[in-house]
């Protein structure tokens, strides 16, 4: 396949690659391996394998790591770019006329009836994630130890990430049966026909692992990750909105097992409560819009960014007041704090996963960790519920009409599987139309 072919495919998945991280993988599955045999089935699945265990988004990473095998770095780094920049400018845009329009009767009107169904979205992403992670009581009792120390104990999202990881760990080793359940897609003997990148095509040779070939990646990395962070502490200070953003982010990349609902409570915990960038009404916005647009969920980390760097006095008084700049700037800098890891996790571990093509061995931390991510779900759930059905607290009046329409949501995602985007929207009609009957 040509460089240009390519080019205009990872274009396109980028403003079509709607439907979470499932949707994506399925999107480039059924063009890559289906339609244009560009790379065989179990090459697909060995890449993919190996971006389950990372943290990070795993569909863009393995755009990343399919674009990196095909045409090597600069390959990588195109596929993994497009599939996150369509959703950059298109969220920027959108955050945008949320901060600038938002108590606009009819955009109020419609997130009225958006929060209720992003409760009910959790809610049902904790219950699609617990019934494929929680196979037995060990599972079920590191879910609920998360969920305790996190609702509870108010626990650093670190720690249980850790904690579970370490659990995990040891349980791999003393009672494999009860954490051998993976976090992989295991293996394939489903074929398409012959692909240019076959079973048994022989690894490229910028693929082929080579200890100079690391160490400059991890040279260019680090100097990728330290010269705008040292830049950022020398002329803004360490305490600026933005070099915290920058900080902040780059913990949170290494903290998304589990896909983006993992991260999104210790998102919460920084940007809502420790920073206070956004408040906790902003954030349910913020996920919505996230599921609204193409690219991976955890892009809802530009709207933080964005409505930090437009309510923030440091970032503001930099730009001279520019509140679209200040935002836009803010979101840019979030995006590339989060994404950066990703792509140096596929470019430098890249050759090492092409070194041998058996099954990933590292899946006992990583099933503790999602069993985890379940408990932490679920408070996540239970926070954004607490704040869209009783907006003034509990000593405030309860929203019967926002627990009407989360009920609806639920029922359309438990019981008809309905897709999420359709949900979202049938619900910003329901609450435009409550709001102005109300009015």
């Amino acid at each position: 396949m040509s460089f240009r072919e390519a080019f205009l495919f990872w274009l396109k998945l980028g403003f079509i690659s709607f439907g979470g991280p499932a949707g994506q993988i399925a999107i480039m599955h059924q063009e890559l391996v289906e339609r244009r045999r560009w790379i065989s089935e179990k090459r697909f699945l060995h890449a993919l394998n190996y971006c389950m265990v990372l943290p990070g988004p795993e569909a863009q990473q393995l755009a990343t790591y399919i674009g990196w095998l095909m045409h090597r770095t600069w390959g990588g780094i195109v596929a993994g770019a497009l599939f996150v920049l369509p959703s950059l400018f298109i969220l920027i845009a959108l955050s945008w006329i949320y901060m600038a329009f938002g108590d606009v009767p009819v955009v109020a009107g419609i997130f009225y009836g958006i929060k209720p169904a992003v409760t009910a979205i959790v809610l049902h992403a904790a219950y699609r994630i617990g019934s494929r992670a929680l196979k037995n009581g060990a599972l079920w009792a590191i879910a609920a130890a998360s969920f305790v120390a996190i609702f509870a104990l108010h626990l650093p999202f670190p720690l249980i990430v850790a904690s579970a990881a370490l659990i995990g760990y040891l349980g791999g080793r003393f009672d494999p049966r009860r954490f051998a359940l993976g976090g992989g897609h295991g293996k394939s003997d489903k074929s398409w026909g012959p692909a240019i990148i076959d079973d048994d095509t022989p690894t490229p040779e910028h693929a082929r692992f080579r200890w100079p070939r690391l160490l400059k990646i991890a040279l260019v990395g680090a100097a990728l990750w330290v010269i705008p962070m040292a830049v950022l502490s020398l002329l803004l200070g360490w305490s600026h909105s933005l070099t915290q953003m920058g900080w902040f982010f780059t913990k949170a990349a290494l903290l998304t097992f589990g896909g983006a609902y993992a991260v999104l409570p210790y998102v919460y915990q920084g940007a809502v409560t420790h920073y206070g960038w956004l408040n906790p009404t902003q954030m349910i916005d913020g996920l919505a819009l996230g599921e609204t647009t193409p690219g991976p969920l955890i892009m809802v980390v530009s709207f933080v960014g964005f409505v930090g760097g437009w309510q923030a006095s440091d970032v503001q008084a930099l730009v001279g007041g520019n509140l679209l700049l200040g935002g836009a700037i803010a979101a840019t800098l979030v995006t590339w704090f989060t994404f950066l890891p990703s792509f140096l996790f596929i470019l430098a571990g890249g050759p090492l996963v092409e070194s041998t093509h058996n099954d990933l061995k590292f899946t006992a931390p990583l099933t503790a960790i999602t069993a985890a991510v379940v408990g932490v779900i679920l408070n996540l759930a239970l926070f954004f519920g607490y704040h869209v059905l009783w907006p003034a607290g509990f000593e405030g009046q309860f929203d019967a009409f926002s627990a009407a329409i989360a009920v609806a949501a639920g029922v359309a995602l438990f019981r008809f599987k309905a897709n999420v985007m359709h949900v979202i929207a049938a619900c910003g009609v329901i609450g435009l139309v409550v709001r102005l009957a109300l009015s």
